[in-house]
């Protein structure tokens, strides 16, 4: 990961003094995947004072393809234009939450990184912790100026479908499924239509890197959990369902100081999309 003069990860104590600074622009990420505007509803019934909302498929997604998994990467055009009016451009510090310990932020994370911005940090316990710790919320939806977004895309960090299936044959990376562990072995799957996961992977659930008030374990115990995954000396490629939580994931690597993860993108929403292509079910999980 790009290095970064902000912290990964903000308190909300923190972000209760950051609230008066104009160059901070808080985002909320507030996302259901089975209720896609469940998350702007909650927004604009109560949200962090001067957050403004950025909604997962129409800002931190591009359009659904017969062929892609079902959270595409945004083009960049649209990306840019997004982020613009939200009222981020490079002097903009950014901070990430949701109602999901951070599930959904992430992607921001992720996708901001990932155009060279690294002025970005994820509330840690997101709106959960705000809430219990007793600081203000605001209702509706505040105007504020839209500023000028550019970037390049680091189009390095990420793996299509094609080099995940010449992996499979000439193993040079070692994937790693975010998913659940019922999920990834096949046993339950309540979003996509076809359950398993992709040979060769291993799993590492990327809600075992949270305490369960929702805030992250210490960067020395997550890196403990994820330094077995790397044992072979290979380079990780994280995915998830559709490239989402796999952010979440590649945050928690950063958290621990470990090398970045590619991702693909595409994830198991867009492996299956293509019944020939293997899949693997397990019998154990864990």
């Amino acid at each position: 990961m790009n290095q970064v003069s902000v912290p990964l990860l903000v308190s909300c104590e923190q972000l209760q003094s950051l609230l008066p600074i104009k160059s901070v622009r808080i985002v909320d990420c507030s996302f259901e995947l089975l209720h896609p505007e469940r998350g702007a509803d909650l927004y604009r019934q109560r949200h962090i004072p001067g957050a403004v909302y950025a909604h997962m498929d129409r800002d931190l997604s591009g359009p659904v393809t017969a062929s892609s998994g079902r959270h595409p990467l945004p083009a960049t055009q649209a990306f840019q234009q997004s982020m613009s009016r939200l009222g981020i451009d490079s002097d903009t510090w950014v901070i990430a939450y949701d109602r999901a310990s951070g599930s959904f932020a992430a992607r921001l994370w992720y996708l901001l990184n990932y155009y060279g911005h690294t002025k970005v940090s994820l509330l840690d316990g997101g709106f959960t912790e705000w809430l219990k710790l007793g600081f203000p919320t605001e209702a509706g939806q505040q105007p504020h100026p839209a500023k000028i977004f550019t970037g390049t895309p680091a189009q390095d960090w990420i793996v299509s479908t094609a080099k995940v299936e010449e992996n499979l044959h000439h193993p040079v990376w070692q994937l790693i499924d975010a998913r659940a562990p019922e999920r990834y072995a096949g046993q339950q799957e309540t979003i996509d239509p076809v359950a398993g996961h992709i040979p060769g992977a291993l799993n590492s659930f990327y809600g075992a890197n949270l305490q369960t008030d929702g805030r992250f374990k210490p960067g020395a115990e997550i890196r403990a959990h994820l330094q077995p995954l790397l044992a072979s000396g290979k380079q990780a490629i994280i995915y998830c369902g559709s490239g989402v939580t796999s952010a979440h994931l590649i945050f928690a690597f950063a958290l621990a100081g470990l090398p970045q993860p590619k991702l693909y993108a595409g994830s198991w929403s867009e492996w299956i999309r293509d019944p020939h292509r293997p899949i693997v079910q397990s019998e154990n999980v864990g």
